[in-house]
């Protein structure tokens, strides 16, 4: 992980954002696991990235984890290949202000990350489907071809 130089917030000292940093970081080369989803990022993710809370962490964690398409929208907004837009309000003021530095350090070390999470969260997206389909068809009395 690269040195970033972080600048004291009202309610962040510099210290704290290179905690968050590492924090996302550690979650992102784990693979997005819950247990690396720590209340340090969470909070920083609802309270200065244009999240909403999702009454909790947890709740918060099943909103964006759990299904392919909907981390594929929450990853979307750390890519620096595209508009980086707050995912639940489409806009970027996110990455601006008092957080700002800790936002482009954020886009800048998911870079190595996101290809693989993207790809693990399409075939996730894409299983998701096809069991939908399947459970579909066998309700409807219909069988797929194997």
């Amino acid at each position: 992980m690269k040195q970033h130089a972080f600048r004291d917030a009202e309610f962040m000292t510099a210290r704290e954002k290179a905690l968050v940093l590492k924090a996302w970081v550690r979650f992102l080369k784990n693979g997005l696991r819950f247990g690396d989803f720590t209340r340090r990022l969470y909070e920083h993710l609802h309270l200065d990235c244009q999240f909403i809370a999702h009454y909790e962490r947890l709740g918060f964690y099943q909103t964006y984890f759990e299904h392919g398409e909907d981390t594929l929208r929450f990853l979307s907004q750390f890519d620096g290949r595209g508009e980086c837009r707050s995912v639940e309000y489409g806009m970027t003021s996110w990455r601006e202000g008092e957080y700002g530095d800790l936002a482009k350090a954020m886009i800048e070390e998911a870079a190595p990350y996101l290809p693989n999470l993207i790809a693990q969260a399409q075939a996730r997206g894409r299983e998701a489907d096809l069991a939908e389909a399947k459970r579909l068809h066998a309700k409807h009395g219909y069988e797929l071809p194997s």
